[in-house]
């Protein structure tokens, strides 16, 4: 039965005896080739520590649910196999960037509250149809990569600007940025030949604290799990909003 090292960063805020962050290293014992890090995590939990906390929910890569950062790189621990990873030793610490619940969860409300800021649904206003709207094969394959986001958060947290910008909707500051997350699902709904929003989704992603707040840094392709590209979507948003600035096309 073969072993594996982990080294896992804990901290509690809430505790005030040991508020402070510190890594524990834990050995785990697994059968087989197949073990992900976050098998590895229950493990722990189980023979080690319930204290310690991270989300999980689907267990196959689609939920976006344990997103973290293993071995200097965002992945979603359901998804990456230790073998896969080539070392004897697993480092596994929560997202940086974003405020700290306990152990390996992040405090996600401020994400959320700016995917949902652009409008990330189908908006009709012509009468409802008897049937379904049909797209063609080529309409249907511009949505085929923003579809594919998994709301996990890595961009979110990789990126620059987030950083130096990370002001929520709901404080009185102006100096927000909403993240390549949310930009990627309005660019969803912007290509998507179905829906009639864009003159009132426009105004929420065309400002300062929206697509011009990206400098293409591309932190946030190579932090995707999924390998999206959000830097794409958000400079296709870029030229529509010069377009319907010179044209003034509601789409």
């Amino acid at each position: 039965m073969p072993d594996i090292k982990f080294r896992v960063k804990r901290q509690d805020p809430g505790d005030n005896n040991n508020p402070e962050a510190h890594w524990e290293e834990y050995t785990v014992h697994y059968e087989g080739e197949n073990l992900t890090v976050l098998e590895g995590l229950f493990y722990i939990q189980e023979k080690f520590d319930g204290s310690l906390s991270f989300r999980f929910c689907c267990r196959a890569s689609v939920c976006g649910s344990c997103a973290m950062y293993i071995n200097g790189a965002y992945r979603l621990a359901c998804q990456t196999n230790v073998k896969h990873l080539d070392t004897d030793l697993i480092t596994v610490a929560p997202m940086p960037h974003l405020p700290l619940v306990k152990d390996l969860v992040v405090n996600m409300d401020e994400f959320f509250a700016k995917y949902e800021y652009v409008m990330p649904w189908l908006v009709r206003h012509s009468p409802d149809p008897e049937k379904e709207i049909i797209q063609s094969p080529k309409e249907r394959k511009k949505i085929d990569m923003p579809v594919d986001c998994i709301l996990c958060g890595s961009c979110y947290s990789s990126c620059p600007s987030v950083w130096s910008l990370g002001a929520s909707l709901g404080s009185k500051s102006e100096e927000y940025y909403l993240g390549p997350a949310a930009l990627l699902k309005a660019y969803r709904f912007e290509v998507d030949s179905r829906d009639e929003g864009g003159k009132e989704r426009i105004a929420r992603w065309n400002n300062e604290r929206g697509i011009y707040r990206c400098h293409t840094i591309m932190n946030c392709v190579e932090a995707c799990p999924k390998e999206l590209n959000p830097t794409e979507g958000i400079q296709w948003l870029k030229r529509a909003a010069v377009r319907r600035k010179l044209f003034r096309k509601a789409k």
